[in-house]
C-alpha cells in the first residue's frame, strides 16, 4: 500500500478538519476533555452523530447502498485520525459498528427496513446482551433461556456488563433456545425492545467513579419478557455463527488513531510535570525510554491496521486478524494510561467524583492540580477493562494460536 497521500487526500483532510472545527462545539470539547471513559452523555453523543449523519459521514464502513461513504482506505484512515486527534466523540457504538453489520448480512428485508434507517439517523440507541454472570469470555456457556410460546419467545435470566443499557432503546441479544450437547449449538440471536415489560436495569458502579445515570455498565434482568419470533436474526440455533461474525467488528476496530491521540496527551502532561529529580518528566531518561517503547508499538500497530483495512477494502475477511488487533491495541491502551498516571504524579491522586460539574455549573469547588489531572486515574482504572471485554486477551491468544499458528 502506498502510504503517501495524494493531493486529493490532502484536500479531503482539510475538509475533515473544517467540519470538525465547525461541528465539534465548545460544549462537546469541554465534556470530552473531562470524560473518564471516552463518552459524553447520551444527548451529546446523539447530537454529534446526527451532525455526522447530516454530513453523510456517520457510517464510512457501511456499504454505499446502505448509506456508506465509499471512501478509499486512505480517506478512512485520514477521517479516523483527524477525529481522534481532535478528541471527538466516538461513533463506535453498538448499533452502527456491531448490530447493523449482522442485520445487513443475515437479517430479513423487513428487519433491514425497520432497523437500519433508525441506526443511521441515531434515532435508536442499541446495547449488547452477550455476557452473563457465568458466561463472559466463555460465552458459549450462556444460560439465559428463550422458550418458544406461539409467535413469541419468553426470556428469563440476566445479562451483565451491558454498556449503556440505561440509554438503550433496543438490545441485540444471545439466548439459549436449545440444549444440544455442543454448547455453541442451541444459541439464537434476538433483537428486542428495551421497553418490553419484565426488563429491569441495575447500574454497576466502577472504580472510575461515574456519576449516577452516567454509568458505563449495567446488569439487565429479564422476567418473562416476550420477544416476537420475527425479531430473531436468521435461523433458530445458529446464533453462535452470527455472534462470531459480529465479533470481527467488535474486536477489529482501528486502534491506531485513538492511541496516537492518547499518546499526545501523555507527552503534553510529561512536558509540564516534574520528576523527583526536578526535571520535566519528558526529560527523565527512564520515562523517555518507556514512552519511546510505546510509541514504537503504536506506530507499528498503525501501519498494520492500514495494511489490514486495505485488505478489507479489497474483500478480504478479518478472521483471526481481529484478535491480533484487539490484543495489541488493548495492551497499548493500558500502557498509555500507565504512562499518564506516572507523568501526572501526585496530581492524579485527588478523586473528583463529578468531573463535568464545573462545566455544567453544578459546583464551583476548586480542584487540586490542573484540569487534565482529574481524569488521569479514573481513565487508568477504566482501561483495566480493555484486556477483558470482547473476549479476554487470554482468549485472543488461544484464537491466534489455533487459527493462525495451527497449534
Amino acid at each position: 500500500m502506498d502510504l503517501d497521500f495524494t493531493a486529493e487526500d490532502v484536500a479531503f483532510r482539510d475538509e475533515v478538519r473544517a467540519f470538525i472545527a465547525q461541528a465539534f462545539d465548545d460544549d462537546m470539547r469541554a465534556h470530552m476533555a473531562q470524560s473518564k471513559n471516552g463518552y459524553i452523555d447520551r444527548a451529546g453523543q446523539i447530537r454529534w452523530m446526527k451532525r455526522l449523519n447530516d454530513q453523510g459521514w456517520i457510517v464510512p464502513d457501511w456499504p454505499v447502498e446502505y448509506g456508506g461513504t465509499g471512501w478509499s482506505p486512505a480517506q478512512k484512515y485520514i477521517y479516523d485520525m483527524e477525529m481522534a486527534l481532535a478528541g471527538a466523540p466516538s461513533t463506535a457504538n453498538m448499533g452502527i459498528r456491531m448490530c447493523a453489520p449482522v442485520i445487513m448480512a443475515f437479517g430479513t428485508d423487513a428487519q433491514k427496513k425497520q432497523h437500519l434507517p433508525k441506526i443511521l439517523s441515531s434515532d435508536v440507541w442499541w446495547c449488547q446482551g452477550y455476557s452473563e454472570p457465568g458466561a463472559g469470555s466463555d460465552l458459549a456457556s450462556l444460560a439465559m433461556k428463550a422458550v418458544r410460546d406461539g409467535d413469541d419467545y419468553v426470556l428469563n435470566g440476566s445479562k451483565t456488563w451491558t454498556t449503556h443499557a440505561q440509554w438503550a432503546d433496543w438490545m441485540f441479544c444471545l439466548v439459549r433456545t436449545g440444549e444440544e450437547p455442543i454448547r455453541q449449538m442451541g444459541i439464537s440471536f434476538l433483537l428486542l425492545d428495551m421497553t418490553s415489560p419484565g426488563i429491569t436495569i441495575q447500574a454497576i458502579r466502577t472504580l472510575d467513579g461515574q456519576a449516577e445515570g452516567d454509568q458505563e455498565i449495567n446488569q439487565v434482568f429479564f422476567d418473562n419478557v416476550r420477544v416476537p419470533v420475527a425479531n430473531r436474526i436468521g435461523e433458530e440455533g445458529q446464533g453462535w455463527t452470527y455472534a462470531k461474525y459480529l465479533l470481527q467488528f467488535e474486536r477489529g476496530n482501528a486502534y491506531g488513531p485513538s492511541l496516537t491521540n492518547q499518546l499526545a496527551k501523555v507527552k503534553k502532561i510529561a512536558a509540564i510535570e516534574r520528576s523527583d529529580a526536578g526535571r520535566r518528566m519528558l526529560d527523565d531518561p527512564d520515562f523517555r525510554r518507556k514512552l519511546s517503547e510505546v510509541q514504537i508499538k503504536v506506530e507499528a500497530l498503525n501501519a498494520t491496521e492500514l495494511r489490514v483495512f486495505a485488505g478489507r477494502a479489497a474483500g478480504e475477511a478479518m478472521g483471526a486478524t481481529s484478535s491480533m488487533l484487539k490484543l495489541e491495541g488493548s495492551q497499548a491502551q493500558q500502557a498509555i494510561t500507565e504512562l499518564a498516571l506516572e507523568a501526572a504524579g501526585v496530581y492524579a491522586q485527588p478523586f473528583v467524583q463529578d468531573t463535568w460539574a464545573g462545566i455544567e455549573g453544578r459546583t464551583n469547588v476548586a480542584r487540586a492540580g490542573p484540569d487534565y489531572a482529574a481524569t488521569v486515574a479514573p481513565t487508568y482504572f477504566n482501561y483495566r477493562k480493555t484486556s477483558i471485554y470482547a473476549g479476554s486477551n487470554e482468549i485472543q491468544h488461544n484464537i491466534i494460536a489455533k487459527m493462525v499458528l495451527g497449534l
